[in-house]
């Protein structure tokens, strides 16, 4: 029984058709995070938000979360950072049928120079972790419907 990890999505939803791609791995054996691989050169303008697809995608129990953090290094060394601040990937997005869980990374430049991003090197960590719901939990939807963006839709 699969308890939590990283695939390659479908081939016929990938954004990276013909890259390599490299599903996330920690950087040793105390690494919190799994570190996510830019699957092709990325260049950021001043002040410029991007949108890249990983075509990774991941699944996890029921009452877990993938929360999604900018590398220190990216961070601190090239001034980006996460364009929705922490990227939150609910067990549900896994298989979804817009873009069969294809997470993307928005990122954004805070500084004034052009940053430059090469294919492989690693820009996020994912860490997964357990989540609580109250009491009264209620859900408007019982099933998600699409990608990102869609747990408020029906």
């Amino acid at each position: 029984m699969k308890l939590r990890g990283f695939e390659i999505i479908k081939e016929n939803m990938r954004k990276h058709p013909n890259v390599d791609i490299q599903l996330p791995k920690r950087g040793d054996s105390r690494s919190a995070g799994y570190d996510f691989y830019a699957p092709c050169d990325i260049v950021l303008q001043p002040n410029e938000s991007v949108l890249v697809f990983s075509d990774v995608k991941a699944y996890m129990e029921d009452d877990e979360v993938l929360l999604l953090f900018v590398r220190s290094s990216i961070g601190i060394k090239k001034g980006l950072v996460l364009s929705n601040g922490t990227g939150i990937i609910d067990s549900s997005y896994y298989n979804n049928p817009s873009n069969d869980g294809n997470i993307g990374i928005a990122l954004k430049n805070t500084t004034d120079k052009i940053v430059e991003i090469k294919q492989g090197e690693r820009i996020i960590q994912g860490i997964f972790i357990k989540y609580l719901t109250t009491d009264d939990d209620y859900v408007l939807y019982e099933n998600r419907i699409g990608g990102i963006g869609s747990s408020n839709r029906n």
